[in-house]
């Protein structure tokens, strides 16, 4: 036998282990919190550094007085701004700054709010005053990625489309002119990238239910399988089982003078036999374990007609050597395979319950042809009320199983005036 071996690279194994750990720490709740202070406070250093190495006039585009008295003009778009007021470059930039970084706190729970307002400060810091910081470009790329995962992937294509634009309008020189390029580049390829995942995830999630179905349904027809092959061995291995061992007694005793060897023999015959209905038993309770709730929805093998329940009543009259009487009330008529096949179990079974609980009793078998249902009704005559089945058994259970299967519906309990009935009810003429 060959053993294959996968050699596995430290360095993969490193970085598959920060992965994980990345994944986690953005899956706490106070995540976007902590990811937005730390952006708002590299926003605010960027925006104090940029404020204090920026001349008034570059940025505002007013004319400045040199010390000999000449004036030269800037162009800009903005409105002129004393030049005896840096100050307020601080404020309009650290406002930017925060602007732009701050929001990522709500991202979580108000996505499309936070990337709305981060995507907006991002485009009027280059456009209206020249200025973009690197903190306020990560806040975009994260609100974008994660609006396309989580929120509305319209919403986030729409707030990423406009930077390539800006990239294009946006003078390409300085600091700001190098981060609008790279805001055109990856705002896109990040809110592409949240909508791909959850394309993936949501497709994992179907594959995931699909199997779950189809695992449901095999094990649903498993179920239905192992029940149809405890219903046939107790209907119909159980009671040629059943008739040997009651023969083999039936002869022990009937037959007089019969040496002691041969009456040995029968009796281990009749023992051997009964050995073999309690391990069958067994083998039913493990088949039908877990197959009780769906045994409305099967329905029985056609196979057999009522025309053989003559040859079934001789079996059970042979095996007992008591009276057994066929009573037919009703023209017949043509059933259903289905509903044929459950009466003639049906009454397989009660004539096995009878033999069994009731040994020596006459049993009335009765079918009532009516226009909509076929009415069966299996009565024996034995001492009073009784127990129609041994502990652990399955007969009134598989009976009761039938004839539900094929519409239908049975009743068990004593009869009037003594013995025990067994009545079924099951649809008549098939249409």
């Amino acid at each position: 036998m060959t053993t294959t071996m996968a050699f596995v690279h430290p360095a993969d194994d490193r970085i598959g282990g920060w992965a994980a750990g990345w994944r986690r720490i953005a899956a706490t709740r106070h995540a976007p919190v902590a990811a937005g202070a730390l952006l708002a406070v590299l926003a605010l250093a960027e925006s104090i550094a940029q404020a204090r190495d920026t001349p008034l006039a570059k940025a505002f585009g007013h004319a400045v007085t040199t010390p000999v008295g000449e004036s030269i003009v800037h162009g800009g778009g903005a409105p002129p701004v004393e030049s005896g007021n840096p100050a307020l470059y601080l404020v309009v930039f650290g406002l930017l700054g925060l602007a732009s970084t701050l929001p990522v706190a709500l991202l979580w729970t108000q996505p499309a709010a936070a990337a709305v307002v981060v995507s907006a400060t991002v485009m009027l810091s280059p456009v209206a005053f020249h200025t973009l910081t690197v903190a306020g470009v990560a806040a975009q790329l994260i609100c974008g990625y994660r609006l396309g995962r989580t929120g509305s992937q319209r919403l986030a294509v729409l707030l990423a489309a406009p930077f390539p634009i800006l990239a294009l309008a946006v003078p390409s020189g300085g600091e700001a002119g190098v981060l609008i390029l790279l805001a055109a580049c990856l705002a896109p390829a990040a809110a592409l990238a949240g909508i791909a995942r959850r394309a993936r995830a949501e497709a994992l999630e179907n594959s995931a239910a699909r199997q779950v179905i189809a695992d449901s349904l095999l094990e649903h027809t498993a179920r239905g399988e192992r029940a149809r092959i405890a219903r046939e061995l107790h209907d119909v291995v159980a009671h040629h089982i059943s008739m040997v061992a009651v023969q083999a007694e039936t002869a022990r005793l009937a037959v007089p003078g019969m040496p002691a060897a041969g009456a040995e023999r029968l009796s281990a015959i009749g023992d051997t036999a009964r050995a073999a209905l309690t391990e069958m038993r067994r083998l039913l309770g493990v088949l039908r374990e877990d197959a009780e709730a769906d045994a409305a929805d099967r329905r029985p093998q056609p196979g057999l007609r009522l025309a053989e329940l003559n040859e079934l009543l001789d079996q059970a009259r042979q095996a007992s050597g008591t009276g057994v009487r066929l009573i037919l009330r009703g023209p017949p008529v043509t059933l259903d395979p289905g509903v044929e096949l459950a009466a003639h179990r049906i009454v397989q079974e009660a004539l096995t319950n009878a033999r069994r609980h009731a040994p020596g009793a006459a049993v009335d078998v009765e079918l009532h042809y009516g226009g909509d249902a076929l009415r069966l009704l299996i009565r024996d005559n034995g001492p009073g009320p009784r127990a129609s089945v041994p502990a652990g058994g399955h007969g009134l259970s598989g009976m009761r199983e039938r004839a539900t299967a094929v519409g239908g519906e049975l009743r068990t309990g004593p009869a009037a005036g003594g013995g025990f009935l067994v009545e079924a009810r099951l649809p008549g003429a098939a249409g």
